[in-house]
């Protein structure tokens, strides 16, 4: 069995689901047929959602849970948790014997051994909906299912319109990371901005700049870092903290933990922001100027990195049928669409990748549609870099590693080097 790391780091022949039937719960691991159950036996019962919210999902989560307890005569405590709070929180649950049935994730390391295998009750054809890189982070060992990936999110870059445009200076329909740096830094010296470039301090956006210069924390067999490539990717961010063009306090700030840089963004100090889809809707509801989502920069390769959310139920859930069926009413083609447009999220189904999702103004409309053209020309090796078990820990390493180099303590081949060491730790930890 898989060790927990803290949280910095088929069984049975299914037939698919019948209408106006729900599937029923397995007895034991022994392989059989996947039990039917009437909607209306599940009536009367509760369903424990523990959810964290990025902001506008909220609403969005909260009528579709409605709608769900009307459908099928249930109750939905929806336990809505601060997101630094959810892994411990849900831990000392499963400590103390009071598991939830079904929780909203953003990584199973923590909870592998304890989540339900989906499978049986939701049909082994049923994971074909999806798109097969966030399934990736989804599968046991034995490939069962371990959660259904509810949304995707999208790394890419953000840019002050009116900056730009004061300036003089062009956003192309593709450029480099040298292009992009140079128009910033252009940007900044005709404007007067404090800053040229800014960036979340977070692990997923460094992970970003190594995608596209082609190389990875981690791949599908353990440490994939490459040492010399990394150096050519991340040496443009220090020298531009070094110089001032990006904003050095802020990334020393906070310690290893994830900080936002919207507010710089927002204020309008910086002309160029790299982060990711979450922001679009503040950005449309509390931004001064126009701005746009650029495609992200090519390097060895374009694309951003991929992230997003799961939904889990837990094996010690009291109603593991209702739980299941919770989960693939969320994920159902009208009911996703519904989350990830009021959300400002990406689709996890083929179908609705492949139609587009409609989102509420046209500014968002626009810079979604280019988050998803970047999603889908980003390489499957960030799925399986960000899948791996040992991601979290690992994009904890790397700020800590670039916050080191920052703050003068050491080189940055010195820092990266190190942490390859470090990564090949944590995959050996977790394969014990």
């Amino acid at each position: 069995m898989r060790r927990r790391i803290g949280a910095a780091l088929a069984v049975g022949l299914a037939v698919s689901l019948v209408a106006g039937c729900a599937p029923g719960p397995i007895e034991d691991d022994s392989p059989q047929e996947v039990q039917s159950m009437d909607p209306a036996d599940f009536a009367g019962k509760t369903l424990t959602y523990m959810y964290f919210t990025d902001g506008p999902d909220e609403q969005a989560t909260r009528d579709l849970v409605a709608q769900f307890e009307q459908q099928y005569d249930v109750t939905v405590d929806l336990e809505i948790l601060p997101y630094a709070d959810m892994v411990t929180s849900t831990l000392n649950r499963l400590s103390g014997g009071n598991a939830p049935d079904v929780a909203r994730l953003t990584s199973l390391t923590d909870f592998r051994d304890d989540l339900l295998e989906l499978d049986p009750y939701l049909g082994d054809d049923y994971a074909d909906q999806f798109l097969p890189g966030p399934l990736e982070a989804v599968r046991s060992d034995d490939g069962a299912l371990l959660a259904v990936p509810s949304d995707l999110t999208m790394n890419g870059p953000f840019v002050n319109l009116d900056l730009f445009e004061r300036a003089g200076v062009p956003v192309p329909e593709k450029w480099t990371w040298d292009e992009m740096i140079a128009a910033a830094t252009q940007v900044k010296e005709a404007t007067g901005t404090p800053y040229a470039f800014a960036m979340d301090k977070s692990g997923h956006r460094l992970s970003t700049v190594l995608s596209e210069y082609g190389t990875y924390l981690l791949g599908p067999d353990g440490n994939a870092l490459d040492v010399d490539t990394a150096v050519e990717a991340l040496q443009p961010l220090v020298d531009m903290m070094a110089d001032d063009d990006m904003p050095a306090d802020f990334w020393l700030g906070s310690g290893s933990r994830y900080a936002g840089a919207n507010e710089i963004f927002l204020s309008g100090d910086a002309p160029v922001y790299l982060s990711g889809n979450w922001q679009v809707a503040q950005f449309a509801k509390n931004a001064g100027f126009s701005w746009a989502v650029a495609p992200n920069p090519c390097a060895e390769q374009c694309g951003g990195f991929p992230g997003g959310k799961f939904m889990a139920a837990f094996r010690e859930s009291e109603n593991p049928a209702l739980a299941a069926e919770f989960l693939r009413f969320m994920n159902d083609t009208e009911h996703q669409e519904t989350f990830v447009a009021t959300a400002g999220a990406l689709s996890t189904r083929k179908d609705l990748s492949e139609t587009g999702v409609t989102y509420a103004d046209p500014v968002t409309q626009t810079a979604m549609d280019t988050f998803r053209a970047d999603l889908l020309i980003t390489p499957e090796a960030g799925f399986a870099s960000n899948a791996n078990p040992a991601f979290a820990a690992a994009a904890t390493d790397l700020v800590e590693a670039v916050s080191l180099v920052v703050s003068g303590q050491t080189d940055l081949r010195s820092a990266l080097t190190t942490l390859d060491g470090q990564i090949d730790d944590l995959v050996a930890e977790l394969d014990r």
